[in-house]
């Protein structure tokens, strides 16, 4: 599949745009300009394949006036040659008129020439005054069309232009000439992908948005994660579209090349000229971009700033205009009110295996003894064509043993070419926002958001919005269940740059979650104060025994993940800035006094050994969330009165549970009560219908709960009763 400005599968959008027949018309006047000057410009226009509609020759066809008028409109650039002689010609001056005309309506581009002529005398119309064959103009008193003219003549003095006089011969010049036309035409298209798998539809897509949008100024955003094939789709669009477009321009790799603290780089990329100030060039972007119809894409933005002073500003433009956005922040096109956002989603699993292997095998499907490999590699990437590209193209030619080493290594140490890539995305983020995407990372993939959102609001990272970013820039996703997720490629990659901070000192590590160097750390003792968050997870076999003194100098730590670890020794080693505690297996009978939970947001010990949950009543008021589901050997539930702020209490599946403390009536804030299959709950005290704030009570498989429809209906709040397998009457709500 080929994409190409010269497609012959072009919208009609395109097709119901005027066409330009010429690219250079060249106005002028006097035999010898046209020996000398004109001629050449003329001749290298037409060895460069440069439609040039030149005077001389279309009058010697008897072109009439009007129809002369029209094909002059129907041009990109116009260059004028002012000479001494010009306004002699009433030709010209007509063609002139017709030029600011064309230039002020539709902004086609004029290029002046001024030919031993001062363009200041030129403006004031000093040494011009209008000669012969105007004569019999001047005795019918047709004085309104040469104020017409005058005004013309004044409009393109003051255009930009190149003067004989800054050149040692005409040859120069009109190399010059040349070299600005090119430059202006810009007929060329943009290398894309090698192997476009999948491109068309998308091209198409955004294509079928643009001619919706065809009557007015129209800005596309296209958005999606690092190596999702946002450039690569903007130039096969640009590609597509570019020739009717009366000026262009692709601004590519924003990102890398703006400069905060002047932001002049990219206006002077955009103009073409040097700018000396930021507010000379947006005034500057204004004027050049009045009314013209053209065509921009700025890629890579992830500032608004960048937006803003380049090409936010819709009235700058003509109608039929299209600026294209590529960015990782949605949030930047919705600032701007785009009027389309098209998401660049990950490829499919069978476009994946196509792009894979046209990289891998240079063909559409792998080999067959590489099957089973390849389908692996492309599982590992998800869809991610960046990834595809670079790990089919290292694994091009190698053997099979070294497929089979690579991607055991992908996985802990990412392939450089595409952590590069996608670590732009991390880099642009604030300290705050860094540290909730490593925590997203190492800890909560696959975890509920608001129960993310509650824990790291307690160590005080304004997480509300930071996740907010996250999804806006694409680097976390929310599934419909409210779980947050993340590519794979990135929660690698966000690990790789933790390791990499410390490669060969673990323990000096911001987090820890690789087994390994977790349990080296634990055994040698060797944590910091720089480890905020550690995860060790065993098999439930495990005999490993640590000491807790290996926490000793973890000061910091916040997050803390253990299954089925065992520790011995005083838990008063353990932080007191500890928010989360996940240790599903807790090996203890009862949870130690000394063991510092004060600030802790949410405690979670699922299939713990708890009999009893604390023996002596604790004061916990920042805790929000406890769960201590399939504890089988739970006999009752702990005090409440020291957990004001308690939001879920989840005792599911605790089938020694036989009594429920009475102080749950204090628990104001409670929203789920989950007591699913606790088989050995006979009663409820009295004090639990006094939950007002409770919506969601589950009490399915307690089969000798006995309530009445008069207590539950004490339950104000109460949205949801899942109650089956109980003794509780259905139609009670």
């Amino acid at each position: 599949m080929q994409i190409s400005s010269s497609s012959s599968s072009s919208s009609s959008f395109l097709k119901s745009e005027p066409q330009f027949r010429y690219d250079v018309f060249i106005n002028f006047w006097g035999a010898d300009i046209g020996r000398k000057l004109v001629s050449h410009l003329h001749s290298v226009l037409l060895q460069a394949q440069v439609k040039t509609l030149i005077k001389e020759e279309n009058l010697q066809e008897g072109m009439e006036l009007e129809e002369h008028m029209r094909a002059i409109a129907a041009t990109k650039i116009a260059i004028i040659v002012f000479s001494k002689s010009y306004t002699e010609s009433t030709c010209c001056l007509f063609q002139l008129e017709k030029i600011i005309e064309c230039f002020e309506t539709f902004g086609q581009i004029i290029l002046p020439i001024f030919y031993e002529v001062d363009p200041l005398n030129l403006s004031y119309q000093v040494d011009f005054g209008f000669g012969n064959a105007c004569e019999e103009l001047i005795d019918h008193k047709s004085y309104p069309l040469m104020f017409r003219w005058r005004r013309a003549l004044n409009t393109a003095a003051g255009i930009s232009g190149l003067d004989v006089r800054d050149f040692r011969h005409d040859a120069e010049l009109v190399e010059k000439v040349v070299f600005r036309v090119f430059e202006l035409l810009d007929y060329k298209d943009f290398s894309i992908t090698q192997f476009p798998v999948g491109l068309e539809w998308h091209v198409e897509k955004v294509i079928g948005c643009i001619e919706n949008h065809s009557t007015k100024v129209c800005m596309i955003g296209i958005w999606g994660m690092g190596g999702s094939g946002k450039t690569t789709l903007a130039k096969a669009i640009y590609n597509r579209i570019y020739p009717p477009f009366i000026g262009k321009s692709f601004m590519e790799n924003i990102r890398e090349v703006w400069d905060p603290a002047g932001h002049v780089d990219l206006q002077t990329m955009q103009l073409k000229v040097e700018v000396g100030s930021v507010g000379m060039g947006k005034t500057m972007l204004e004027n050049g971009l009045s009314r013209k119809r053209v065509l921009i894409v700025l890629d890579d933005v992830n500032k608004f700033d960048q937006l803003e002073k380049l090409s936010w500003n819709r009235d700058w433009f003509g109608q039929g205009t299209v600026i294209i956005i590529t960015t990782r922040d949605v949030h930047l096109l919705n600032r701007l009110k785009v009027d389309y956002v098209y998401k660049m989603d990950v490829m499919n699993e069978n476009e994946s295996l196509e792009l894979f292997s046209w990289h891998a095998f240079r063909k559409a499907k792998p080999r067959e003894d590489f099957n089973e490999l390849a389908r692996n590699m492309v599982a590992y990437c998800r869809g991610l064509p960046l990834a595809l590209e670079v790990l089919g193209s290292f694994l091009c030619d190698k053997t099979m043993e070294e497929w089979e080493s690579v991607l055991p290594k992908a996985k802990v140490i990412p392939i450089h070419q595409i952590q590069e890539k996608l670590r732009k995305s991390y880099d642009g983020l604030s300290n705050m926002e860094k540290d909730i995407f490593l925590d997203v990372c190492c800890f909560f993939v696959g975890k509920d958001r608001g129960y993310v959102t509650d824990i790291l609001n307690g160590c005080e990272l304004h997480a509300d919005i930071g996740i907010t970013v996250l999804i806006e820039r694409g680097l976390i996703k929310v599934e419909r269940n409210n779980k947050l997720e993340m590519h794979p490629l990135f929660r690698d990659m966000g690990r790789e740059i933790i390791r990499q901070s410390w490669p060969n000192e673990p323990g000096k590590r911001s987090r820890l979650w690789f087994q390994d160097d977790v349990q080296h750390v634990l055994k040698k003792m060797t944590g910091t104060e720089a480890t905020q968050g550690l995860s060790l997870k065993l098999h439930s076999t495990s005999t490993d025994c640590f000491k807790a003194r290996a926490f000793k100098k973890m000061k910091r730590l916040r997050l803390l993940q253990l299954d089925h670890v065992k520790l011995t020794g005083d838990y008063g080693y353990l932080s007191k800035q500890l928010r989360w505690i996940c240790w599903q297996g807790f090996p203890s009978k009862y949870i130690p006094n000394n063991f510092h939970m004060e600030n802790v947001i949410a405690i979670d010990l699922k299939h713990s050994h708890l009999q009893l949950v604390w023996k002596q009543p604790q004061v916990l008021k920042w805790l929000k969330f406890l769960n201590l589901s399939h504890s089988k050997f739970l006999r009752e539930t702990p005090d409440f009165s020291g957990l004001p702020s308690l939001e879920k209490l989840i005792l599911k599946d605790c089938p020694s549970l036989c009594t429920v403390h009475q102080s749950i009536g204090d628990l104001h804030n409670l929203l789920l009560l989950n007591l699913k299959d606790c088989t050995s709950l006979s009663n409820l005290p009295i004090e639990i219908y006094k939950l007002k704030s409770l919506r969601t009570f589950i009490l399915s498989g307690c089969f000798k709960v006995n309530i009445l429809e008069e207590d539950i209906a004490q339950m104000k709040s109460l949205i949801t009763l899942v109650a089956e397998n109980t003794a509780v009457k259905t139609s009670v709500l």
